[in-house]
């Protein structure tokens, strides 16, 4: 399984790209190039279960959950898929919901020129059909377009 790698230098110290990644507030601002109305529910404290939602056209939340794998502030964030949400329910046993279980996403911040570098790595549990990968590095260039915005500002 071939894992992505993203990247950006933002011109912002750790701890402003950190919260301007994470905040309740900026984390929907970067991320609805995902999905339109994103947001979380939970926290990002290690050993902890996370949903990442968004309505959907008919208005339904649904989305993602994660649990915080390690979280070193300003450093280091791993989270694992264990599930999904769909129409308003969490599910994490049956076969659908755990299709992606198992995957992670790794957010790595280095200081680099006085700014910060933003690496991105995810860990697909399945091959990512070409035209998906295409899509998903177009929607990450994006956000992280987004992201660097949000901290530069």
């Amino acid at each position: 399984m071939e894992k992505l790698h993203f990247s950006i230098i933002i011109k912002a110290q750790r701890e402003k790209v950190w919260e301007s990644m994470l905040g309740e507030e900026t984390y929907p601002m970067w991320t609805d190039v995902f999905m339109p109305g994103s947001y979380f529910d939970g926290n990002w404290r290690e050993g902890s279960k996370i949903r990442f939602l968004a309505p959907d056209e008919t208005g339904k939340i649904s989305g993602s959950v994660f649990r915080i794998k390690e979280n070193k502030p300003h450093e280091f964030l791993s989270m694992e898929n264990i599930g999904m949400v769909q129409d308003g329910k969490e599910d994490i046993t049956s076969k659908e919901a755990t299709v992606y279980a198992g995957a992670l996403e790794n957010y790595t911040l280095k200081e680099r020129d006085g700014g910060t570098e933003v690496l991105v790595d995810l860990s697909p549990i399945m091959e990512i059909p070409d035209d998906y990968k295409e899509m998903y590095q177009d929607m990450w260039h994006k956000a992280l377009q987004k992201l660097k915005e949000l901290a530069e500002n």
